[in-house]
């Protein structure tokens, strides 16, 4: 969801409940706020506690991970997918690697999926 489109709900509970209740409903609407909030961080610990668990850069399955990507994932939604933090291997560029050698390339922009290049095991040693 956009930033702004939040910003504009926050505003137009906090307007409507001091219009319809006055100072209470400024505090009831505020205290809305606060919990969507709290809901938000919450959700980012938690993602934040497992990814730091694996090991860095690791994802069960690439080929899967590679199919299951979409542009305009966030950076969080990715993390939650993989399980783990990716190894950076260029500005805004990560890679999460399997058992069996295969590895997917993400560039991120603006903390966003831009794109991203399954790089299969068997087609890195036919190259060597």
């Amino acid at each position: 969801m956009n930033p702004w489109i939040g910003v504009g709900l926050a505003l137009i509970a906090l307007l409507g409940g001091g219009a319809l209740l006055g100072w209470q409903g400024v505090m009831f609407a505020t205290t809305g706020i606060v919990f969507w909030l709290l809901l938000q961080i919450s959700r980012l610990m938690r993602v934040m506690k497992t990814a730091g668990a694996a090991p860095m850069g690791s994802v069960a399955n690439a080929v899967m991970m590679s199919a299951k990507l979409h542009a305009g994932m966030k950076l969080v939604d990715l993390i939650t997918l993989t399980g783990s933090l990716g190894l950076k291997q260029a500005p805004e560029t990560y890679r999460w690697c399997d058992a069996g050698g295969d590895a997917v390339d993400v560039v991120l922009r603006k903390g966003k999926l831009a794109e991203w290049r399954l790089v299969r095991a068997d087609a890195d040693t036919a190259s060597s």
